[in-house]
C-alpha cells in the first residue's frame, strides 16, 4: 500500500514537471510569433524609408533639370542648384540596407533580371525610342494588371524566379527609368519647341529689317 502511494506521488510530480514545461514552451513561443510580427513591421518601415529616399532624389534631380530652371536668371538657378545639392547631400546621408534572403536560384534570377535591365538602360543615348518600347514590355512582364503592350515574356519568367521583395523592387525600378525617359522626352521636345519659336522670331525681325 506504502509503495503504491509513493508511485502514485512520483507520476503526480512528472505529470507537473511536464504540464509546466508546456506551459512554458506555449508563452515562449508565442513571445516568438509576436517579435516576429514586430522584425517584419521593423522591414516594411525601413523598406518604406529606401522608397521614400528614392522618391526625394528623384524629385530634386527632376526639379534641377526642370524646363523652369532654364527660364530663370542665371544667378536664381545657381542659388536654387545650391539649394537642391545641399538637399540632395542631406538625403544621401540617410543609409537604410534590408537584405533579403534569397536560395541560389533566386540569386541567380535576380543577377539576370538586373543585367537585362541594365542592357537597355546602355543604349539610352541610342535609341531613346526603342528603349522606351523595351522598359514597357518588361515592365509589362512584372505587372499584376492587364497590360496594355507587349509582355517580354522571358523576362517575366525569369522575375517570377526572383525573390518576392526583388520582384517590388524590379518594378519600381522600372518604373523609375520609364519616368525619367518621360520627362526626358518632354525636356527635349520643349528645348526643340523653344528653339523653333526663337528662330522663327529672328526671322520674322529679319523680314521686318528688309520691309
Amino acid at each position: 500500500m506504502a509503495q503504491a502511494r509513493i508511485s502514485a506521488k512520483a507520476n503526480e510530480g512528472r505529470f507537473c514537471r511536464s504540464s509546466s514545461m508546456a506551459d512554458r514552451s506555449s508563452r515562449l513561443l508565442e513571445s516568438l510569433d509576436q517579435l516576429e510580427l514586430r522584425v517584419e513591421a521593423l522591414r516594411e518601415a525601413a523598406t518604406a524609408v529606401e522608397q521614400e529616399k528614392e522618391v526625394l532624389l528623384e524629385m530634386i534631380h527632376s526639379i534641377q533639370n526642370s524646363q523652369d530652371m532654364r527660364q530663370i536668371s542665371d544667378g536664381e538657378r545657381e542659388e536654387l542648384n545650391l539649394t537642391a545639392n545641399r538637399l540632395m547631400g542631406r538625403t544621401l546621408t540617410v543609409e537604410v540596407s534590408v537584405e533579403t534572403i534569397r536560395s541560389p536560384q533566386q540569386q541567380e534570377s535576380l543577377k539576370h533580371a538586373t543585367r537585362i535591365i541594365d542592357e537597355v538602360v546602355s543604349k539610352f543615348l541610342d535609341d531613346l525610342g526603342n528603349a522606351r518600347s523595351h522598359l514597357m514590355s518588361l515592365y509589362s512582364a512584372c505587372s499584376s494588371e492587364v497590360p496594355a503592350g507587349p509582355v517580354d515574356q522571358k523576362f517575366q519568367s525569369i522575375v517570377i524566379g526572383c525573390a518576392l521583395e526583388d520582384q517590388k523592387k524590379i518594378k519600381r525600378r522600372l518604373e523609375t527609368l520609364l519616368r525619367n525617359i518621360e520627362n526626358s522626352d518632354k525636356a527635349i521636345k520643349l528645348l526643340e519647341h523653344s528653339k523653333g519659336a526663337a528662330s522663327k522670331t529672328l526671322q520674322q525681325n529679319a523680314e521686318a529689317r528688309f520691309n
